[in-house]
């Protein structure tokens, strides 16, 4: 079935230097390289990493090594626009351009870098790479350098970062919407809400070098996430011979949380060898109150007043060993496997309060809620890279790819609950199994290279396999502790989902306007079956995906750029599995498998001012949008589930830019006004009214003496109307304190200072009416300590296996 055709965010590279015209003439049949020297405030520097990349998107086109006197030179493919980044351990990125290059030289290039703040035989120098980073097509949030994400999780720094939201589902969103692709180290996370918030709360931030938030992903990325792709990077060590790291942290909010971890490397000229560990002990803690109502034509019938205090205790292992090969001058290969292993038990008392419709108390449920979560995953990749012969137009390459993850879960329940003011009445208890194994097969390959007339070609084809089976076994405990399965919430579920796709991208940068315009092609097939009752259900369907992005400079301090793309967002497995999952006596989660996939076209226009501060305006609109809701079922309790209305429209206004007030002081301020309106009506209940929305964030890092920094950063979200739900505002206030001492670095920190984080949502529907307010362990406080050891010397001749992806991570700043 073909669906019928349903929010971008272009940015601005923060470079250094002015605009260099070589010239404007037409190609001729040779082209003037670019040339230039890294230097220090200590003189040249040598092995420094020197990246070619093309304007309009910051992809890279090549990459050289400085030698013994800084030099460097680097090859041009054809005329057109560019920028040059520079890089080495210890020192800042450096940005130059862009560079207009045609058939004249170009005046030689000056590159300084500056130190990474540390101190090294009592010399103290200073500069920091910035937390976040803009580029035209990303913003790259650079965990590695942050003081607030020590003794953090990967969770922790993702819900800071600017744009992105974590409701109370534990659904992440990305400029007020919902709908993401996670993918960690290059590869697809098949998690989705809370099962992927358990992962990335069981991954320490110390093991993640940057993340980026892409809005506008390109056709070589899947079609899934409308509102975007969030791409986790783990660190990578590039120094010669034997070193590595470990780290420690301790942190203290209502209760403890500890994290610790070891990395090591062993690199020689062909061979890289790598692995890391981490260990995670957590102890987390969340007051749940819910005041509901519940109407009987148009009237009150009775009320609701509920308290839950669950306490858990999250202990985590996450391992990742691997090797990169290089087989010959033009080929490597690179294997890699890794694995988390969490459990997560928790355990806490709830109270029901229930009144009549005069608000007279009738009756006192108390109630112990017992679950655990295990979720043992591995994964493993192979990836094999090669280089074909150079030719005047460049080196074309390819990449082949393949992955197979096998992600197991095991969740179970022991609610008991009695009345406290009917001393007669039988205690009621559930117990609940459940079951579950998610396998991934995916093979992927692309191919990038250089044509004439100034176009780059970057296809490839792709192909995955998701297979869900979840057994879940349900008992009631009778008089005298003898168990009897019930067989209307025991079931079994199975889930496939084969996914064919291919996809090409033609580009072209110029001095006067780059465009980039690609199509992605994606075949789904799907089929669930529930055991009990014998239903099944199927979806065939051929989507294309077409993308295009357009800038074209006005000036030399005014740019403008135009983006308009198509993406989708299927059901989550999640969100199709009919097994309950019991919060309290009275409510359950619930999926539902009759949801169709929701399908986005967003268009933005965006101007960038200096080549920093960046004003972008977005229009999405979505058909079948998928919105949780609650409902009232047959028997009084409320299902949390998710179902399609008819449409969605999103309009919304994004300024951010960096600021340098002085040396010492870098600022990043990122405001987003947004405008969501949705259409439909659920089991008779219309929407409310809508009603506009705000993001606001401000990052301070200090750059002080003698070893010493510090991080200051703040966010703000304005009162929010995302369909039947009312979000009042919240917000967040973290400081921390850095000191390096030789290969040490303390840490200290504190997280949401003011506690103002807590969630209050008000939800609306024609049965019912309800209220909550969600508080957690987030005022936390944490000291760490990282030690870095073995050889600092930088391979001047090293190749890195990797997809093209992971050479963007290089562009950001990665090592």
């Amino acid at each position: 079935m073909l669906f019928i055709p349903n929010r971008l965010a272009a940015g601005c590279l923060a470079a250094a230097g002015s605009i260099l015209a070589c010239s404007e003439t037409k190609a001729q049949a040779r082209l003037i390289p670019i040339s230039g020297t890294v230097l220090s405030t200590a003189g040249p520097l040598e092995f420094a990493t020197v990246t070619l990349h093309q304007a309009t998107d910051s992809a890279v086109i090549k990459t050289e090594f400085s030698d013994q006197a800084g030099h460097f030179t680097l090859a041009v493919p054809t005329e057109g626009r560019y920028l040059v980044s520079v890089n080495q351990l210890g020192y800042g990125r450096y940005w130059h351009g862009p560079v207009v290059v045609g058939s004249q030289p170009c005046a030689a290039l000056e590159c300084q870098l500056k130190p990474i703040a540390t101190q090294l035989q009592n010399v103290t120098v200073t500069g920091q790479r910035p937390l976040f980073e803009r580029l035209p097509d990303r913003t790259v949030v650079n965990v590695e350098g942050s003081v607030l994400s020590a003794g953090n999780t990967s969770l922790d720094v993702l819900a800071r970062a600017p744009g992105v939201t974590l409701d109370a589902n534990d659904n992440l969103g990305l400029r007020g919407r919902q709908g993401l692709l996670v993918v960690l180290d290059g590869k697809r996370v098949p998690l989705t809400g809370s099962e992927l918030a358990a992962m990335l709360r069981a991954l320490p931030a110390e093991q993640v070098a940057t993340m980026e938030l892409i809005t506008n992903p390109p056709a070589k990325y899947d079609a899934q996430g409308g509102a975007g792709v969030i791409v986790i990077n783990l660190k990578k060590d590039q120094r010669l011979g034997f070193n590595g790291s470990t780290n420690a942290a301790y942190g203290r909010g209502r209760y403890g949380k500890f994290t610790s971890g070891l990395t090591l490397n062993y690199r020689r000229k062909n061979l890289n060898l790598f692995g890391s560990y981490a260990y995670a002990d957590r102890q987390t803690w969340q007051q749940l109150t819910i005041d509901r109502m519940y109407l009987q034509d148009g009237q009150p019938a009775r009320f609701l007043e509920q308290t839950n205090i669950p306490r858990g205790h999250l202990q985590s292992h996450t391992w990742r060993a691997g090797a990169d090969v290089t087989l010959s001058s033009r080929t490597s290969l690179g294997l890699a496997v890794s694995g988390l292993e969490s459990q997560l038990p928790s355990i806490g008392p709830n109270e029901s309060r229930l009144y009549d419709a005069q608000h007279q108390l009738t009756d006192v449920v108390l109630a112990q809620n017992q679950r655990n979560l295990l979720t043992p995953n591995t994964t493993a990749n192979v990836l094999l890279r090669h280089l074909f012969q150079k030719d005047s137009l460049g080196t074309p390459e390819l990449t082949m790819d393949a992955d197979a993850g096998r992600y197991r879960l095991t969740r179970t329940l022991d609610l008991a609950s009695a009345s406290a003011l009917r001393p007669g009445a039988l205690p009621n208890r559930l117990l609940g199994d459940q079951q579950g194994t998610l396998t991934l097969l995916s093979a992927k390959t692309d191919y990038l290279r250089n044509l004439r007339h100034g176009l780059r070609l970057e296809t490839g084809l792709k192909v995955s396999r998701v297979t869900s089976r979840n057994d879940v076994l349900f008992e009631r405990e009778q008089n005298g502790g003898s168990r009897q399965p019930d067989t209307n919430l025991s079931n079994q579920f199975r889930y496939e989902e084969t996914i064919r796709a291919g996809y090409f991208t033609l580009s072209r940068s110029g001095p006067r306007l780059s465009i980039s315009a690609g199509l992605r092609a994606e075949q789904t097939n799907t089929l669930g079956q529930q055991a009990v009752g014998n239903q099944e259900f199927s979806r065939r369907y051929f989507q294309l995906f077409p993308s295009l992005s357009l800038q074209r400079p006005i000036s030399e301090v005014h740019q403008l750029a135009f983006s308009l793309s198509r993406r989708l967002d299927r059901p989550t497995y999640n969100q199709l599995n009919p097994f309950r999952s019991y919060v309290d006596p009275t409510s359950y989660r619930v999926g539902n498998p009759g949801l169709w996939p929701q399908i986005s076209t967003q268009a933005e226009v965006s101007h960038t001012y200096r080549h920093q501060t960046t004003t972008a305006l977005r229009y999405t609109y979505t058909r079948r949008p998928i919105l949780s809701v609650y409902l009232l079922d047959p028997d009084g309790l409320i299902a949390a589930t998710d179902v399609n209305l008819a449409s969605q429209d999103y309009w919304g206004l994004t300024v951010s830019s960096p600021f340098t007030p002085t040396a010492w002081w870098k600022l990043y301020a990122n405001a987003e006004l947004f405008y969501i309106r949705f259409r439909g009506r659920l089991q008779g209940s219309p929407l409310p009214p809508s009603q506009p929305g705000a993001i606001l964030s401000l990052n301070s890092t200090f750059i002080l003496s003698k070893g010493w920094s510090a991080e200051l950063s703040g966010s703000y979200n304005s009162l929010e109307r995302y369909g039947y739900q009312l979000v009042r505002s919240y917000g967040q206030l973290g400081m921390g304190v850095q000191k390096t001492l030789g290969r040490a670095t303390l840490k200290l920190n504190a997280a949401d200072a003011l506690y103002t984080l807590p969630l209050r949502a008000t939800s609306r529907y024609q049965p019912l009416s309800e209220s909550f307010r969600s508080a957690q362990d987030s005022r936390v406080v944490t000291a760490s300590v990282t030690y870095r050891f073995g050889n600092d010397k930088v391979t001047a001749a090293r190749r890195r296996t990797g997809s093209a992806e992971e050479e963007k991570r290089r562009a950001s700043g990665v090592q």
